[in-house]
Parts: structure tokens; sequence; C-alpha cells
């Protein structure tokens, strides 16, 4: 039997883990999911195979993590000075930068064991997930558009799911893939629009930033990029008409958004961004019930 202090050690570690993974926060895996299932719904005709759904699932849930932690290792020296961030268990001091990169290291070799079940180029592709969930954190120091990098690693999944799904990743699959730039772009304006005084203070780049006074129509026009281009999607695939309704009830929830944003307030803009979970599930729904009713 474990001596209790040692269980204590170790459960100890395993919050810190969890937390530096956001395990309690689970938006941030929702909406890298969202596309992969879009992708792999449209890659099987509304029939992916079950193994595929689950190893990105798993994969969804393990990059997410892999990249909050470089993240954080990333931002390790920032954290501290902004608000939302400074409890995060390395700006706390609550675990070393080794022990973060080698959690890093861990949650990207299960992630890569997965992959390895799939074929050669998904093999291959996800070479450029692990790229772009490195390069991503650090692109706050050099770019105002962070956003477009974070966009593409969470899109990256979509061709990955059409190669593991079919064999070959079709020019129909970027379109996908570009109507999630859009999708990040928009929506993690939302999310920097919260830090926007905090990191114009101690030097972060942001499109919160860029955009300034013109942040919500920007986000707007990125909404509409995203919505016209899931729109092109849906004729490329030859969806049916319930795709569509669901398309416009994603258009609703962008809307909301829009009204959530209009004074800017921390609380309402942050809570913008966690509801674009609901508009990423209206887009699945009407996708799953338009290859099951027609």
């Amino acid at each position: 039997m474990m001596p209790a202090s040692l269980e204590a050690v170790l459960k100890e570690r395993l919050n810190i883990y969890g937390r530096l993974m956001r395990v309690d926060k689970p938006i941030g895996t929702y909406l890298v999911a969202w596309p992969m299932l879009w992708a792999l719904w449209m890659a099987g005709a509304g029939h992916p195979d079950a193994a595929n759904v689950l190893i990105f699932l798993a994969g969804a849930f393990l990059m997410r993590s892999a990249g909050c932690v470089i993240n954080d290792f990333a931002d390790r020296k920032i954290d501290p000075h902004v608000q939302r961030t400074r409890a995060r268990p390395l700006a706390a001091g609550e675990i070393s930068s080794k022990e973060a990169l080698a959690l890093f290291v861990a949650l990207c070799l299960i992630a890569f064991a997965l992959v390895l079940t799939t074929n050669r180029l998904t093999v291959l592709l996800s070479f450029g997930a692990l790229g772009l969930a490195a390069l991503y954190p650090f692109m706050k120091r050099y770019t105002h558009w962070p956003q477009v990098f974070l966009g593409a690693a969470f899109g990256w999944s979509v061709p990955m799911a059409f190669a593991a799904q079919t064999g070959e990743v079709p020019m129909a699959a970027w379109l996908i893939f570009a109507a999630n730039i859009c999708w990040v772009v928009a929506y993690d304006t939302m999310y920097a629009m919260v830090d926007r005084d905090d990191d114009t203070r101690i030097g972060v780049k942001s499109t919160a930033i860029l955009f300034g006074r013109w942040d919500r129509h920007i986000i707007g026009l990125f909404q509409l990029g995203f919505l016209a281009l899931m729109l092109v999607t849906g004729l490329a695939f030859d969806l049916s008409i319930v795709y569509y309704l669901g398309l416009g009830v994603a258009t609703v929830f962008a809307i909301h958004h829009q009204r959530m944003i209009y004074l800017r307030q921390r609380d309402a803009c942050f809570k913008a961004f966690l509801n674009n979970n609901l508009l990423g599930a209206a887009v699945f729904i009407g996708l799953v019930l338009s290859y099951l009713i027609s």
C-alpha cells in the first residue's frame, strides 16, 4: 500500500499537471474537436470509421493539453503580470520549466503513438501539427496575428482527418481549414479582448490590440468569412438543406456574440468566447443530420 505522504505528493503533482493541461477548462478541447469532427464526417460521407473518431478525439485532448503546457512555458515570465493568468502553475512557481517541458514531450509522444495506428500520410501530416503547436505560443512576441497561427494549429486536424479516413487530402478539405482559421481569429480576438489592457502594458501582441476600436467590426468580417467558406464547403460536398439550417443557427450565435462584445466588457467578451462551443456544435449537428436525412 502506498504511504500516505507519498500518495498526497502524487495527488498534488497530478493536480498541478491537470491544471497546467487545463483539464478543468475543456473549452479548448471542444474548439479543437469541432473542425476535426466536421472533417471526419465529410471525409466519411456521414459514416467515418469509429476507430478514427476515437483516435482523433483522444488526439484533440492530448494536443490541446500539450499546447497549453508549451504556451505556459513560453509565457512563464509574462503570466505573473496578467490578472487572469498569474495563478497558473508555472507562473506561480508550482512546477519547474523542465518538468513542464517533460510533460509536453510525454503528451506529444502519446498523441504520436495514436497517429501511428493510422496511415503514412497522416503520420507525415502529424509533424506539421507538432510544429504549429510548438510555434504558436511564441508568435505573440513577433506579430499581432498570433490568432492566425492558433487557427492553423487548431485546424491542422482537418487535413489529417481526411488523410486518415480517405488516404488523401482533397482541395475541398482546405476550405474547412481556411474557414476554421477565420473562426479562430474571430473567437480568439474576443478572448484577447479580455487581456488587452494587460497585454498592451507588457508588450504582448494580439489581434485585439491591432484592431483597436475596429475590433467588433473586423471580428464580424472574420465571422462572415467563416460562414461563407462553410457554405461553399457544403456545396462542394453536396450537403442537404439541413446542413444549411445548422449554418443558420451558427449565424444566430455569431450575431449573439457581436451583441455580447458590444460594450467590450471583460466578462462578456470571455462569455462570448466560450459560447463559440455552441456555434461549433450547431454546425456539426446540421452536418450529421444532413447525412442521416438525405
